[in-house]
């Protein structure tokens, strides 16, 4: 047990850090922006209502922190939390370091459900519904196709995420198609790449309940998981419920990229990417990996929203630099996995 411990602490010290690193880069990002704020000031800006500060706050100080940019970055936080977390449950009950919600086709199917709920006018609530009920039969299906074609191969859950996604990319393509050009076609659009741009305080309310629910679920089953990733055999053996588990994390997962994706559309390959990262900073103990996971996720998207909103003139969708990023780490993963270090 000391020893175990002792393994232990170099990467509870590791999450420490990686919480620092978050809410230090939270800080700048307040004052990054065309409207730039020093560090310092954005501190005293935030602690203004508790403690005012000597040089007294602008109103257009307040209204850019407070307004403007302290809910993007909130949900920008939450969305990368609960993606990450999500990849690794995922990997964790599958024993696949190669799946992620984008993987799987839970986000191609929480896609096709918002884009029909933009082409049927429904409000936005309708919308994180119809993205929840898509999402989750996605994923089931690639989860029957998996038991069909051959559930020990480690590429069949893969090859069955290609299957699905395909079927719901057509769908979507389909309902776009269908669309009217002068209206709901650009809503569909710039939804589906994905943006923190149209964030307030309704969205991040919306987003995060699914969120927090979810991910505090998730992380409380994170010791049940990592006796999963053992096998099945072994997990039961010790007194784990397999399939009931399974099928809960899959319903936990499909909540959260649903709430994700009806707000900020679809930002892919963080939940592959990320767990990835953890991994190698903690390594594959999902009691540790799982909470290093989340807080990695929150700090990884929130660099690349903020990179998106300042790096050009104007804003460059989310969903374009995750798969820029996040291809790349999936052909090393996909190349680790062939040669049979699979980390978990």
């Amino acid at each position: 047990m000391s020893s175990e411990g002792a393994a232990r602490r170099p990467a509870r010290a590791t999450i420490v850090l990686l919480v620092i690193a978050l809410a230090v880069t939270a800080v700048a990002a307040l004052g990054i922006g065309r409207y730039d704020i020093p560090f310092l000031r954005v501190i005293a800006i935030l602690l203004a209502p508790v403690s005012p500060p000597d040089i007294a706050v602008t109103p257009m100080e307040a209204n850019v922190v407070f307004t403007v940019r302290l809910p993007r970055i909130l949900m920008a936080v939450l969305a990368g939390a609960g993606l990450a977390l999500s990849g690794a449950a995922l990997q964790g009950v599958f024993r696949n370091p190669l799946v992620g919600p984008q993987v799987v086709g839970v986000s191609s199917g929480a896609a096709f459900g918002g884009t029909l709920a933009i082409l049927l006018g429904l409000p936005r609530y309708g919308l994180l519904a119809s993205a929840f009920a898509f999402g989750l039969s996605a994923i089931v299906l690639v989860y029957a196709l998996n038991g069909i074609v051959a559930r020990r191969n480690i590429l069949a859950l893969v090859l069955a995420g290609v299957v699905v996604t395909g079927f719901f990319g057509a769908l979507v393509s389909l309902v776009q198609y269908l669309a009217d050009t002068e209206d709901k076609l650009p809503a569909m659009v710039f939804w589906l790449l994905g943006s923190f741009a149209t964030a307030n305080r309704d969205k991040f309310l919306l987003v995060a309940a699914p969120v927090v629910l979810g991910g505090l679920l998730l992380i409380g089953l994170r010791w049940r998981i990592n006796l999963l990733s053992m096998g099945d055999e072994d997990a039961r053996t010790l007194g784990v419920p397999v399939e009931p588990l399974r099928w809960l994390v899959l319903v936990l997962v499909s909540c959260i990229v649903a709430a994700q994706v009806a707000v900020s559309g679809v930002i892919g390959w963080v939940g592959l990417v990320v767990p990835h990262m953890a991994r190698l900073l903690v390594g594959p103990d999902h009691r540790v990996m799982m909470p290093a996971s989340l807080i990695t996720g929150a700090l990884y998207l929130l660099v690349i929203d903020t990179v998106a909103r300042t790096a050009t003139s104007t804003e460059i969708p989310l969903g374009i630099l995750t798969a820029l990023i996040g291809t790349p780490v999936f052909a090393l993963v996909l190349r680790q996995t062939q040669r049979g270090n699979h980390g978990l």
